[in-house]
């Protein structure tokens, strides 16, 4: 995600500071979730710092990176969009949610029946998960994390969407290249558009 084990610890802090401030902005205790993303983000490199000083491997640290990333986030996003929706939340949403949540039961009992590892690569770090049907899940996950972010109702969520989307094919593309992981910079992007949309004023959520 950062592309040293310095740079993951002072931006995990940074976002996870971020994220605090969310929360505590927090008015709608269904917004609570969607508006702890930036806590869950932050804690995502801080754990990756300590991949990077383990060297990799397949110890602790790995899996959980792996949870977190996989999983977790798999059906806590689509879920946290669905809810700050409210009532009435299109069926689109609904749907996406599902498929979350089928993504993250796939990966959580891949990760429980084997193990992730990690390999430090220069300035980046490469890890392993053995996922079964690889295409199929690979489409449920990005449907999950950044499709129920596009078809929200909320413009700033759209927005939101919309640079996770660049974030992801920016850091795939440097990832493969094994040049350096930007992936804490567009994290700390998301978390100030994750702010602005706490503090929103209150009422319908704009649809422009």
């Amino acid at each position: 995600m950062c592309w040293s084990a310095t740079a993951d610890l002072v931006a995990g802090t940074a976002v996870t500071a971020l994220g605090v401030v969310c929360v505590a902005r927090v008015r709608r205790p269904r917004d609570l979730p969607l508006a702890a993303l930036p806590v869950l983000l932050g804690v995502h490199q801080l754990v990756e710092a300590a991949v990077w000083h383990g060297g990799g491997g397949r110890g602790a640290a790995t899996t959980a990176w792996a949870v977190i990333a996989l999983p977790v986030l798999a059906g806590w996003v689509p879920l946290g969009v669905l809810l700050a929706s409210g009532p009435g939340a299109p069926r689109r949403l609904w749907a996406v949610a599902a498929v979350g949540l089928a993504t993250a039961a796939v990966l959580a009992h891949r990760l429980a029946s084997g193990t992730a590892s990690a390999e430090i690569r220069g300035h980046t770090v490469g890890y392993g998960v053995n996922v079964p049907w690889t295409p199929l899940v690979l489409a449920g996950y990005l449907a999950a994390t950044l499709g129920a972010l596009l078809l929200a109702r909320d413009r700033r969520l759209r927005l939101l969407g919309r640079v996770l989307a660049v974030g992801a094919l920016a850091c795939s593309a440097l990832w493969r290249l094994e040049f350096a992981s930007t992936w804490c910079a567009f994290a700390a992007v998301a978390s100030l558009l994750v702010l602005g949309w706490v503090r929103r004023p209150q009422g319908r959520p704009p649809v422009t």
